[in-house]
């Protein structure tokens, strides 16, 4: 049996993948000293079981939504605290800013993004027949890695390309990497060759045969038959495939339906309260107590994050800005009487946590769901429930849209008449399906749901994002200047994100930026 050597696979695996340095795009070259010999089936599945290497989605996408709520009188309370230049160029779609202010874009990124995740799957393909193990063991180890890289695929395809339309079929999609060789071509594909890549990945991620429940014990971080549905799902929805989508979120449930109940105490918990110090040495100084939902113990805790019981494929958002700051037009489609995703998931005060406890203290709220940087994205059986019923919406089922609706309020809501809703229509419906989406997945969904609802058949739910604030450059707000009204149409380029500019210098004219 030959000696097979994979470059840096389980060199990182045993440093637990810590690494975020800026290597860029698919072009640092891994030392001689990092290289392993593989010799087994079983040396490439421990590579795959590493949750922590895969589990981060460092999406900026959620900054640019309507979600996402940093208004000129937040920033003019406390200046400082607010003017991280990434996070403004992204909020406000300075596209022409972007690619160098964000060189290190994490997502996008070799070490410790998708790019990273692509490698590592297609260094499985690889050499998955050329090492010791049974068929069996083979054919699921292949589908594992096919579903690493179609997810990883599709979270790069949905924020660097333009949204799929026929017309634009033929506009620049992402690199084709078949293989963890350095000396592939770094052209871009066309979007359309990118989704059949995609697709063809989700195909043979759809012959994984493994339960997700193994001996009694829900294995979240690992793929299954149920987080390959779920990701199907996701997908074709995605693509306005309402049929298909309708079939593998109902795949997904028949396997696994299980979701929290934020009524029962052991679902849902708060963590450590923060007593913060408010206008400190003043004639109004006193104290607040920010209270944290769930798992918040001050500390990162991957085993009560992967731990949620709802997930079908552990990912989580994990953005480093530490404030998911919700809109004014989020907070309103909450009942803050009766939603207990807004009694856990809204953190008062939590300004006062990012800085704002002084000269005078500002008060505004923050979304927190596990530590302060991580929300849920991998698909759920929530997020199933909810493809479900907007599918079923759009096909004309508007009471059967409801029936799944309220199946996931009767989890999320106190007891009482407000829990179930109706609907009068089917386009009624397909408008309370997607206010519900919004109050269950902020920031983590947003993005996605925009562009595809702003390019499909119906007009009726286009979104037009329109935000007033201060001209952005390259070191921050001008506030010298008087604000701006900025909006993003639905046609336009803005939204796909542009591609770092240090990566495009790397690849010596390969990679073609995106065009605006």
């Amino acid at each position: 049996m030959k000696h097979i050597t994979i470059t840096r696979l389980l060199a990182l695996l045993l440093v637990m993948a810590g690494a975020t340095s800026c290597e860029k795009f698919l072009d640092e070259r891994p030392s001689k000293n990092s290289s392993l010999p593989v010799e087994t089936v079983a040396q490439l599945n421990a590579l795959l079981e590493n949750f922590n290497i895969y589990y981060a989605d460092q999406n900026p996408g959620f900054l640019h939504t309507d979600d996402y709520g940093l208004t000129k009188a937040l920033y003019d309370a406390r200046p400082a605290v607010n003017n991280f230049v990434a996070n403004l160029l992204h909020a406000f779609w300075d596209t022409e800013n972007i690619p160098t202010a964000t060189s290190g874009d994490l997502l996008w990124g070799s070490t410790s993004g998708e790019w990273r995740d692509v490698f590592y799957a297609n260094a499985v393909l690889a050499n998955v027949d050329k090492v010791d193990g049974t068929p069996e063991e083979k054919t699921r180890i292949k589908a594992d890695a096919h579903l690493i890289r179609a997810y990883a695929y599709w979270q790069m395809v949905e924020t660097y390309c333009l949204p799929y339309t026929d017309a634009r079929k033929g506009e620049p999609g992402l690199p084709i990497k078949r293989s963890p060789s350095f000396q592939e071509d770094l052209k871009r594909a066309t979007l359309d060759e990118t989704f059949q890549f995609l697709e063809a990945d989700l195909k043979e991620a759809l012959k994984i045969n493994k339960p997700l429940v193994v001996v009694g014990r829900p294995q979240h971080w690992r793929s299954s038959t149920a987080a390959a549905n779920g990701f199907a799902a996701r997908y074709y929805l995605s693509r306005h495939n309402y049929a298909e989508a309708l079939k593998y979120a109902d795949l997904a449930l028949s396997e696994y339906s299980v979701l929290q109940d934020y009524n029962v105490s052991t679902d849902m918990r708060y963590g450590n309260n923060q007593t913060v110090a408010l206008n400190a040495g003043t004639p109004n100084a006193s104290t607040f107590t920010i209270r944290y939902p769930y798992t918040h113990n001050n500390q990162i805790n991957l085993v009560d994050m992967v731990s949620w019981k709802e997930f079908l494929y552990f990912r989580m958002l994990n953005y480093g800005s530490w404030w998911y700051i919700p809109s004014q037009e989020l907070l309103d489609l909450y009942d803050k009487t009766n939603d207990l995703r807004y009694e856990y998931h809204v953190v008062e005060g939590y300004s006062y946590d990012r800085g704002m406890n002084t000269s005078p203290a500002y008060n505004y709220p923050g979304y927190i769901h596990f530590f302060k940087d991580r929300l849920p994205s991998g698909p759920t059986t929530a997020e199933m429930y909810l493809i479900r019923a907007e599918c079923l919406a759009r096909t004309g089922n508007a009471a059967g849209a409801m029936t799944a609706i309220n199946t996931l309020r009767a989890r999320r809501m106190k007891p009482g008449a407000w829990v179930n809703l109706t609907a009068n229509s089917p386009a009624n419906a397909v408008t309370k399906v997607l206010q519900e989406r919004r109050r269950e997945m902020p920031f983590g969904m947003r993005w996605y749901d925009i562009r595809r609802l702003n390019h499909n058949s119906d007009p009726s739910d286009d979104v037009i994002i329109t935000k007033t604030f201060y001209p952005v450059n390259l070191t921050g707000a001008v506030t010298s200047q008087p604000p701006v009204i900025i909006t993003i149409p639905k046609d336009s380029r803005k939204y796909a994100l542009p591609l770092p500019f240090a990566d495009i210098l790397s690849s010596q004219g390969q990679l073609e930026q995106n065009k605006y």
